[in-house]
């Protein structure tokens, strides 16, 4: 791929974000080119994809997500959603999606009340049905909708990842946070929204550790290849 063909990602940061950084190093690894977003944007520079990094926006110090869905940049963000182009939410991101509407449900206090970080398995829910080994690292990240919310998104297929185990069995005892249908990561309708609780940014190298992250940069990239002129 030429450079002028490299995808041009845009990863925003906002007050309290932490893993922006290691976004826009992830994106150089798979080979793309990291675009800087600032909160406070009003345009996200001609990006072919976004990236909502992880960390603590405005401090959740309302709720996770809530404030920083009424960023400007997050106006941007929406309208680029809707033009159908790709978004990624990690960990707060996926929190900020849900907040802003773009994906349905929310994240509330792990079940166990406790900060998780560590290693974890999750399945993608797909005709392969690869299993990745991704951190998480989380005090809120318990997916939970009602009811009704909860078997549309079953109907219509929008989970994108199950927590699992080594060898992809979806149960409870695998389900670090007691997510409803142990549900890691959802997409929206039309596919160019995702959002997920593990960091695939972790998970790129393979001289840091495994690489199961590396397929969801690879969807990324896809989409925001599909943007690119030829």
């Amino acid at each position: 791929m030429t450079a002028a063909a490299r995808p041009r990602v845009g990863v925003v940061t906002f007050p309290g974000s932490l893993d922006d950084r290691d976004a826009l190093r992830a994106i150089r690894f798979m080979g793309g080119d990291p675009v800087p977003v600032w909160h406070a944007d009003h345009d996200l520079h001609g990006v072919d994809a976004v990236i909502l990094p992880g960390g603590f926006s405005y401090g959740d110090y309302l709720r996770t997500g809530a404030i920083a869905r009424f960023a400007p940049a997050m106006t941007a963000v929406r309208e680029f959603a809707d033009s159908g182009g790709p978004v990624l939410g990690i960990c707060n991101g996926f929190q900020i999606l849900c907040e802003a509407g773009l994906l349905p449900g929310a994240l509330i206090r792990n079940r166990g009340l406790s900060f998780i970080c560590r290693w974890i398995n999750v399945r993608m829910q797909d005709e392969r049905g690869d299993v990745l080994q991704i951190p998480i690292k989380h005090g809120e990240g318990q997916f939970i909708a009602s009811p009704q919310e909860l078997a549309r998104i079953e109907d219509e297929g929008l989970v994108a990842l199950r927590y699992c185990s080594p060898d992809g069995v979806v149960d409870e005892r695998f389900t670090p946070n007691g997510s409803a249908n142990a549900i890691a990561g959802l997409r929206n309708q039309h596919g160019n929204v995702l959002g997920l609780m593990p960091h695939p940014e972790h998970a790129v190298d393979p001289d840091l550790g495994p690489t199961g992250g590396q397929f969801v940069f690879e969807w990324l990239f896809a989409a925001a290849r599909e943007r690119v002129p030829a």
